[in-house]
């Protein structure tokens, strides 16, 4: 892809401002779990909101950013598409992992860097898998539902199978948490590389 062809697919798509989307949420994020760690009676595993919305406004940062302005004429493209899908949602996440990750430095083993790298990639391929079935632009409703129930719901211990459905609230070194993430990044990054975001009426 040739420079100009670059900037043109990195605009068309919204990319520039979605990357700054990730910058401020990261920057957030660090000030908020500053924030909760300073006040009275509280300590690091009061940063389990930061690790949640932080991951989910990144999530939606990309999400929104893999619509197709030209969906018909892409399919006419000699080129397979799905290598630039799988680039175009991997490079974000990378930079939103190692953004988030140190946002939140210190105790693993409770709700720091692992867990915010943890649910950014499960977010990722949860938004991944709904802008094939609802579109980019709306992308972001289905795990910001999910994060709403098991924010709610989830109990503080891994009881009635809380590691797996409730594996966004969980500290970070648990494996069945990071099992789930993981299932949900594969099977989100291939259905979106395989099939790309759904075409809506009214994206543009």
């Amino acid at each position: 892809m040739k420079p100009s062809a670059r900037r043109l697919y990195l605009r068309s798509r919204g990319l520039p401002g979605a990357l700054a989307a990730l910058l401020g949420t990261a920057a957030a994020a660090a000030w908020a779990a500053r924030w909760l760690v300073s006040l009275p009676d509280f300590d690091h595993t009061a940063r389990l909101p930061v690790v949640i919305l932080g991951p989910l406004l990144a999530a939606g940062a990309i999400g929104t950013s893999l619509h197709t302005p030209s969906d018909e004429l892409d399919r006419t493209a000699v080129r397979p598409w799905w290598p630039r899908r799988l680039a175009h949602l991997l490079a974000p996440t990378a930079l939103a992992v190692a953004l988030l990750a140190l946002a939140v430095p210190g105790h693993a083993e409770a709700f720091g860097a692992p867990a915010a790298v943890r649910n950014t990639l499960g977010l990722v391929g949860v938004t991944a898998a709904a802008a094939t079935l609802v579109g980019a632009r709306l992308s972001w409703l289905p795990p910001t539902f999910y994060v709403g129930v098991v924010y709610l719901a989830a109990p503080s211990d891994a009881g009635g199978g809380a590691v797996w459905w409730g594996w966004a609230t969980r500290p970070g070194p648990e494996d069945g948490a990071w099992a789930v993430a993981a299932l949900c990044l594969a099977a989100g990054t291939a259905l979106y590389a395989w099939r790309g975001a759904r075409h809506v009426s009214g994206e543009a």
